[in-house]
Parts: C-alpha cells; structure tokens; sequence
C-alpha cells in the first residue's frame, strides 16, 4: 500500500508540473514570444551579415542587447513592462535567452524603448550618418526571425538608421484564428506577393485576395494580417516604414 501511494503522489505532481507549463506556455504565446528553441550555455548567438560599406558588426546576443538598451534608460523591468506593453515575466524570459521575442513583441520593444527594430540588432553608428551608403542582402542571406505565423527573414540589416525596413516573409498562417487578434503598430506598410496566394484581413475592410505580382500600401495602425490561400505557403516582400 506504502508503494502504492507514493507512485500516485509522484503521478500527482508530475501532472501539475506538466499543467503549469502548459499554462506558461500560453502566456508567453500571447506576449508575442516563441518557447522551445535550442538554447546554448551562453544563449542564443544571432550574426549578422557585413555590407559592403559598413564596418563589421560583432555577433549578438538579443536578450542581452535588449537588456542593454533597457538599462542605457535606466528603466527597470516594469518600466519596460509598462511601455512596451509585455509581461515582466515575458521580458525578463527574453533577457536571459530563454524565449525568442516574435516580430509583433520586437515591434512592441522597438516602439516603447523609442527605437527601431534595426537598432535592436546592431548599435547605431556614432557621428554624422554617411552619404551614399548601400547594402547588399543576397537571396537567403538575410537575418531570419521565425513566428508562428510568419517567417521573416530581415533584410539590409548592416544599414543603421534606415528611414525604412524591408523583410521577405513566408506567411505559415492559413486561417485568420491562427492569430491571437490583430497585428497593429505604428508606421506604413508596402507589401508585395513574390509567390503564390495570400488573402490580406483588415479592420475596416473586406478581405482581399492577391496574388503574385500584386500589391498592397496601409496604414499599420490599422488592424491587419494575412494568411496563405495557395498550394504551398505564399512569399511577400514587405517594406515597414515607421
């Protein structure tokens, strides 16, 4: 009997154990965040490619730049928390390399830490920004930024203080429920389908079918999200400006 009993106490609280991480999970889900990556001793190490005309800028750790630049404002977690509009937990998670932020969270940190995105990646340059600048992302050479629902792969990322930030994208969603609400942030958005099908989702509007060769300008404050409607997953070019 002894035996017993404690088999089922280990079952109990395995089970709980289990249970709140589901739950954990569902929380960082919603902050913007995706769980489950493989994490080195030392984090995740993210490197960025070198243009032409631009120094070479050292690999980074994006929970320990963030943390950088929160401090770089004397803001504590949540001071963060209450500008960016993120979870203390989520925020201190994305610090310590345990999650990585999705592009809807970077875009919640650029926005209440007063940046852009691109300044997250790599420190601006100090003194006056140089004339004739170009960048040269080569095909499947960008900065690659995975969601749930979107693939995103950075593009000219070696420029510092870009007026506007291109990005190729795989669209995963298939369906509008495979979003937890609406995308919305500050800026303009130009998006243009390279391959197959999307269907575009708006707040104040019907959806809308485009397909290869179309294109689309709006408002980003404007609730919006697109979903793939081809065979396989579509492919657009889309150009934020904030």
């Amino acid at each position: 009997m002894a035996d017993r009993k404690t088999v089922s106490d280990i079952e109990t609280a395995s089970k709980e154990k289990n249970d709140a991480q589901t739950k954990q999970s569902v929380v960082d889900e919603q902050q913007g965040v995706v769980s489950g990556q493989t994490v080195t001793p030392d984090g995740p190490i993210m490197n960025i490619q070198v243009g032409e005309n631009e120094k070479r800028v050292q690999p980074i750790q994006l929970g320990e730049r963030l943390k950088e630049l929160r401090l770089s404002q004397n803001l504590t977690l949540e001071e963060a928390s209450q500008r960016t509009g993120l979870a203390r937990s989520t925020l201190s998670k994305i610090e310590n390399e345990q999650i990585s932020p999705t592009f809807q969270a970077l875009q919640k940190l650029a926005a209440g830490l007063g940046l852009d995105i691109p300044q997250i990646f790599a420190p601006p340059e100090e003194g006056p920004e140089a004339n004739g600048r170009r960048d040269i992302t080569r095909d499947g050479a960008g900065k690659p930024h995975p969601t749930t629902t979107y693939e995103h792969e950075l593009l000219a990322v070696d420029i510092s203080r870009k007026k506007m930030m291109p990005f190729k994208c795989t669209v995963r969603a298939r369906r509008f429920e495979d979003f937890d609400g609406w995308v919305r942030h500050e800026g303009e958005e130009f998006l243009l389908v390279l391959t197959g099908a999307i269907a575009v989702y708006t707040e104040f509007y019907e959806p809308v079918t485009l397909k290869e060769g179309d294109s689309m300008y709006y408002d980003a404050r404007m609730g919006h999200c697109l979903v793939s409607v081809s065979d396989t997953d579509a492919q657009v070019l889309w150009v934020t400006a904030p």
